[in-house]
Parts: C-alpha cells; sequence; structure tokens
C-alpha cells in the first residue's frame, strides 16, 4: 500500500468518524443511484487493493452515495423535528397535528389534555380555495370537569357550498350567580352546580353571490344542573332543560383565512326559531357577529369584532340566555356569571408578529347583558382589556395564552385559534 493511499485512509476515517459514520452505515443508508450503490457494494466485495481502497474513500469523501449525513440519534430528536415541520404548510392530503399539554381559564380551572388538528382540502388543484379543518380534544381538570369537543369548518369545491359543526360533551362542577346584572355583580349569589351537557350545532350554506352564502342551522342544547345549591335563582325554572332550534344562516365572507385572518371582512347573521319542547321554553333569537382585519405595518394585524344576541320570548329558557365571556368575546370573564335576554358587546385587538412563530396581541373590549331595551344602562357595562402571547403551531393556526382584566377578578384564557 502506497503512502498516498494510506494518507488518504486516515483523512477518510477521521472525517467519516467526525460526521459518526463508517462504511457499514453508508452500505446500509445508501440512497444514491442504484448503479452507484451497487458499485461501492462490489467494493467492498473485492479485496483490499490500492485502486479499490482509493475509490472507496473517493466515494465516501465526495458524499456521492449519501443524500446527507448518518448523524448520531438524539433522545427526543423526533418530537423536537416534529414541532420544527409542524407549520411549514405542506400540501399534504391531510396535514395532521397531535397535541397534548395543560390548559387553564377562569370558567374551567387547570386542565390537561390532547387531541388532534387538522388541515385538508377538497380540491388541491384550486390554489385559492381555503383549507378545511377539523379539531377534535379531550381535556380533564382539576375540579373533576371533563370535555370533549369536536368541531370543523369545510369549503367545498370552488366555494360553492360550506359547511360547519361544533359539538361538545362535558361534565362540569361550576358557578351560577343568577340572572341579570344585579345578581351578577353581587359576589355573595356566587352558589355551585354539577353540570352535565351535551351540545351540537350544525350549518349548511350555499353561495348565492360574490362572498355571501346562505342556509340553514340547526341547534341542540341539553343541559342538567345536578347539585344546585341555589335552585331559588332559576325563578321556578326546571333544572334539566332539552332546547332545539332550526333556522337561516346569512354569512358574508371575504376574509383570506379563516382560522388566522389578516385582511377581509366577516358577517354573520342567524335567525332560529326553538319550539315548546318544556312548558315556557318557546322563544325565538337573533344573533349577528361583525368582524374586520386590516393589516396595519410590517407583522401587525388590526382586527375588531362586534357581537349581538337578541332572544324574544315571554320566558327564555336559563341555559339559553345570552351569556358574558361566551365563546371569547370577553376573555377573562368567567363565562355565564352576567346572563340575560340581550346582549350586545364588541373587541378590538392588535396583533404583532415577533420572531419566528412566535407573536403578541394586545385587546381591549366592553360587554352589557341586559333584559330589554328600555333596561339598558351605561353603568352596566362591562371592561375587558388583556394582552396574550401567541406561537404559530401548524400553519395559520396559533396556540394562545390571555391574560385579561374584567370588572371582578383577572383571568387567563389558554386556546387554540386566535379567539376572532
Amino acid at each position: 500500500m502506497t503512502l498516498l493511499t494510506c494518507l488518504m485512509l486516515v483523512l477518510a476515517s477521521s472525517s467519516a468518524w467526525s460526521m459518526n459514520i463508517s462504511y457499514d452505515d453508508v452500505h446500509n443508508g445508501c440512497e444514491a443511484a442504484a448503479e452507484t450503490c451497487n458499485e461501492y457494494d462490489t467494493l467492498l466485495a473485492t479485496p483490499s487493493t490500492d485502486s479499490s481502497l482509493m475509490r472507496l474513500n473517493e466515494m465516501l469523501m465526495s458524499g456521492s452515495i449519501l443524500k446527507q449525513p448518518v448523524r448520531k440519534k438524539q433522545a427526543f430528536g423526533w418530537l423536537k423535528r416534529y414541532f420544527q415541520n409542524s407549520n411549514k404548510g405542506r400540501n399534504k392530503r391531510f396535514d395532521c397535528g397531535i397535541l397534548a399539554g395543560p390548559s387553564y381559564s377562569k370558567t374551567t380551572s387547570l386542565g390537561i389534555g390532547g387531541g388532534v388538528s387538522g388541515l385538508y382540502s377538497w380540491d388541491r388543484t384550486d390554489s385559492l380555495l381555503q383549507r378545511s379543518n377539523i379539531n377534535a380534544f379531550f381535556s380533564i381538570y382539576v375540579t373533576g370537569m371533563y370535555l370533549l369537543t369536536l368541531n370543523g369548518n369545510n369549503y367545498m369545491r370552488h366555494d360553492s357550498q360550506r359547511w360547519s359543526y361544533k359539538a361538545r360533551f362535558k361534565r362540569q362542577p361550576t358557578d351560577f350567580w343568577g340572572i341579570g346584572y344585579k345578581n351578577g355583580i353581587n359576589d355573595a349569589l356566587q352558589s355551585s352546580y354539577d353540570a352535565m351537557q351535551l351540545y351540537f350545532r350544525g350549518d349548511y350554506v350555499f353561495r348565492v353571490a360574490n362572498n355571501l352564502y346562505v342556509g340553514p342551522q340547526v341547534e341542540i342544547n341539553n343541559l342538567n344542573a345536578r347539585d344546585m345549591e341555589r335552585p331559588d335563582l332559576l325563578y321556578g325554572q326546571s333544572t334539566e332543560v332539552l332546547s332545539t332550534g332550526i333556522g337561516l344562516v346569512f354569512q358574508y365572507d371575504s376574509r383570506d383565512v379563516a382560522t388566522n385572518a389578516s385582511r377581509g371582512n366577516y358577517l354573520r347573521v342567524t335567525q332560529m326559531f326553538y319550539p315548546e319542547l318544556q312548558k315556557g321554553s318557546k322563544f325565538m333569537r337573533t344573533e349577528f357577529t361583525y368582524s374586520a382585519y386590516r393589516r396595519a405595518w410590517k407583522g401587525a394585524i388590526l382586527a375588531m369584532e362586534a357581537h349581538g344576541m337578541f332572544n324574544y320570548g315571554d320566558k327564555v329558557p336559563w341555559t339559553m340566555l345570552a351569556m358574558v365571556g361566551e365563546g371569547s368575546h370577553m376573555r377573562g370573564y368567567y363565562e355565564g356569571r352576567y346572563r340575560d335576554k340581550l346582549l350586545m358587546e364588541g373587541q378590538v385587538e392588535w396583533r404583532q408578529h415577533l420572531w419566528k412563530r412566535f407573536g403578541m396581541a394586545v385587546f381591549a373590549g366592553a360587554s352589557n347583558a341586559f333584559p330589554d331595551f328600555k333596561h339598558i344602562y351605561f353603568h352596566q357595562i362591562l371592561p375587558n382589556a388583556g394582552i396574550g402571547v401567541r406561537w404559530e403551531f401548524k400553519k395559520n393556526v396559533n396556540l394562545r395564552v390571555d391574560f385579561g382584566l374584567t370588572r371582578n377578578k383577572p383571568g387567563v384564557e389558554f386556546n387554540m385559534s386566535e379567539a376572532f
């Protein structure tokens, strides 16, 4: 063996050692063309002549038989790679993400859970079609609450039809202050009960004009309040209420992305009719939501939302009253502490990208729940303000942690997707 060959062997060996690879590693992980891999196998099987050793080391040092070096495995490396690649936005048939961790809000307390978030398209050849989404999660909490949720939005081919759904099953030890602002502001009326709820809402809308959709909606809400501490606060209503409704949805949507819009407008108006399944439970509801999104400066989005819910009827069930803090409209408020037949509220939010997948949000809002328009008072307006942190879990799907100041105690909310 010549001196030159020996020197090349030493250099190649040190290079291979520094990359944690060997001849056997290369043999087992060859990803080049078949003829190149076959040549390498043949050289390994032949006697170690000067020419064969030089050719082996030439192939090894040039990297012609590997797309990338074989690296030493690291503990939990798969988890690191998973989160690094989770927001790449690849055009997969079903881009699925699995997430597990803690959650918290003033209403539910501290919990831990996990679930699946998925993105998919009904027409992958249409680059303008929004990707449909589905989210399924299960959580348990220190108070004994458990919650199973399933929701999703589907955008059909050419965006000619849309259908969405929201379902949940929960058992929740929770608090109740009664009905109306005067009861909600009174700390002495705080009482407990154990809620068992089964809820479903679904709609199917058809495009009738540019960005305008119309279609039917159904809703089912069955809630059983067990072990209620202060049943007198229900004013004679039943502790178990089943409400079913059917109605129409009018929707205008010019948002670029539904899960994390940066521009466009969204208007949704629903008119629901709830027949009398139980005595005194016949009523109607009109609800509207308007949201607008505008780009401000680099990485900044300004968003605003106005929301109203108006129930009509002699005796609307206490479970179907409009509630402050429901649906992330007033972050930090205990959901259902303030409830009444009518509600009007609004919020604005500044969202700012900070670094890589991290961002922040600053928000402010106000809400008012009242029995009728003759009894709406300025001093009963409930203020709201706060700050939050964002982390992009998947493309256009953020995890958020919001700290909200309220008229009562402040609250923290941890959830997936933007509040609106």
